[in-house]
């Protein structure tokens, strides 16, 4: 379908159609076959749309990921340690399992090879993946549920560093069985008062 004969899309709703389908087109070719002129077929659009966005499939499929992956302000207060670092955990979880793992799983391919590429990463995604965990680490100390040394960016990693690395080792899908131990053997030990 020509993307000129239909109404013009702008902004977030260009922006919602292309990470739709980048997914669809992931799902259906894998990431080493993406590519952006079909990516640019799929949603509609031009492929100088995508390039005046995204310089390449990597940075675009960061921010598919980044834009299904929960914020902070999406994860419920559960009004407890334990259950706040099960709910975030389980929405990354969720993520992870859905085509967005298939993503993750070809962007780390690529960051071996491109260093620029694992720096953008790291800046866009893992920095706000530890703040999400940080801010819920921060509500646990307000209550008095969290030890002050366990408000660092390390201790925040600890978790979805686990679930990374069950995941690239075992694939998926990451059951809440791994969820729960990561939460109970590993995070709730480390964090708690």
């Amino acid at each position: 379908m020509d993307h000129r004969k239909g109404p013009r899309r702008r902004g977030d709703e260009l922006n919602q159609a292309i990470f739709a389908a980048a997914l669809d087109e992931l799902v259906e070719v894998g990431y080493a076959r993406l590519t952006m002129e079909r990516v640019a077929e799929r949603a509609r659009t031009s492929k100088a749309s995508l390039y005046r966005r995204w310089p390449g499939r990597a940075e675009l499929m960061m921010d598919a990921v980044l834009n299904v992956f929960p914020t902070a302000g999406e994860l419920p207060d559960t009004g407890e340690l334990r259950g706040d670092l099960l709910a975030a955990l389980r929405a990354m979880a969720d993520a992870l399992n859905s085509p967005v793992g298939v993503a993750v799983r070809g962007v780390m391919a690529e960051m071996d090879a491109d260093r620029e590429t694992m720096l953008r990463h790291r800046e866009r995604f893992v920095e706000r993946r530890n703040q999400l965990m940080l801010d819920l680490i921060r509500r646990a100390a307000a209550r008095g549920e969290a030890r002050p040394g366990a408000l660092t960016l390390r201790v925040a990693a600890v978790g979805p560093a686990l679930m990374r690395d069950h995941f690239l080792t075992n694939g998926a899908p990451l059951d809440d069985d791994v969820i729960t131990e990561i939460v109970d053997e590993v995070l709730v030990p480390l964090i708690r008062a």
